[in-house]
């Protein structure tokens, strides 16, 4: 039975090894809803005015923009250029969205205390300065644009694809 203790540590490596990929794979630039309250460690879901204005603010997030697509991003990585075009080509086509890039090495403590974990990162954050989604990894197009719906009246959206 020794003779086979290798073989089947490594088969079972590669099991583990290629489901966690696989796992990963699926999840890379889903957008997910951020629950009331967990939109980063330490701070509420409260409006921008009352709970998280300073830092927000600081990373050019501005009170009363309907739709904000906070960026997260390092300088060698891939994803976070794809993911730049695709946040500028929404904000140019669709009227209310704005795009922010930010380097996330220069920005830490914002880092920390959005519970950021890797890049690309995008929050979506509206009018009053509530993280309603993010995903991470590189999102397409149809899931941003479905995730900016969710914040914006529906008439600007459908707008903003029939000109595609």
């Amino acid at each position: 039975m020794s003779g086979w203790t290798g073989p089947l540590v490594a088969v079972a490596v590669l099991v583990v090894a290629t489901g966690g990929g696989l796992l990963l794979r699926r999840r890379n630039g889903l957008f997910r809803a951020v629950a009331p309250g967990r939109d980063a460690p330490g701070l509420s879901a409260k409006p921008i005015e009352a709970a998280i204005d300073p830092m927000l603010a600081s990373l050019g997030v501005i009170p009363g923009t309907p739709v904000t697509l906070l960026q997260f991003s390092s300088a060698f990585c891939a994803p976070c250029r794809t993911t730049r075009v695709l946040c500028a080509d929404v904000a140019e086509r669709v009227p209310g969205v704005r795009h922010v890039e930010l380097d996330a090495e220069s920005h830490l403590e914002a880092v920390r205390a959005l519970d950021i974990w890797r890049t690309p990162t995008v929050l979506v954050i509206d009018a009053d300065g509530t993280v309603r989604r993010r995903a991470s990894g590189a999102p397409t197009r149809a899931q941003l644009l479905a995730a900016v719906a969710e914040v914006l009246p529906e008439s600007e959206v459908v707008t903003s694809r029939m000109s595609e």
